[in-house]
């Protein structure tokens, strides 16, 4: 998951049901024309598409972006071995995953609560 290090460099996740390509390429600091190259290589990725072929990504995307983000970018890693990690993180026991994810949520609650505060 992406690490608590990395969270003040990306705004929080608004907590909407959908996403647009535009909306999550400004959440996750990545064009669009890079999102949809990952749409590409990796299957983890698989936005809904409506009328047109508009995409629209799910809170679950937006954090699997991040997650690829990243790997590629903070940790170096290349296409092929975020690829290997994302499979391996995807075998491991849940309760990790759920746990990385409520220390994210725990995390963007406490930067509202901040905001709500001042």
């Amino acid at each position: 998951m992406l690490e608590p290090s990395h969270n003040h460099e990306l705004p929080p996740i608004p907590g909407k049901r959908y996403f647009t390509i535009g909306e999550v390429s400004e959440l996750c600091g990545v064009k669009a024309h890079v999102l949809r190259y990952w749409e590409q290589e990796f299957t983890q990725l698989s936005p809904v598409k409506r009328r047109g072929n508009r995409r629209y990504y799910q809170r679950q995307d937006v954090m699997t972006i991040r997650q690829i983000r990243s790997l590629l970018y903070d940790h170096g890693y290349t296409i092929g071995g975020a690829k290997q990690k994302l499979v391996s993180e995807d075998s491991k026991d849940d309760s990790t995953q759920s746990h990385l994810l409520i220390k994210q949520m725990i995390a963007e609650l406490e930067e509202v609560l901040v905001v709500l505060n001042s």
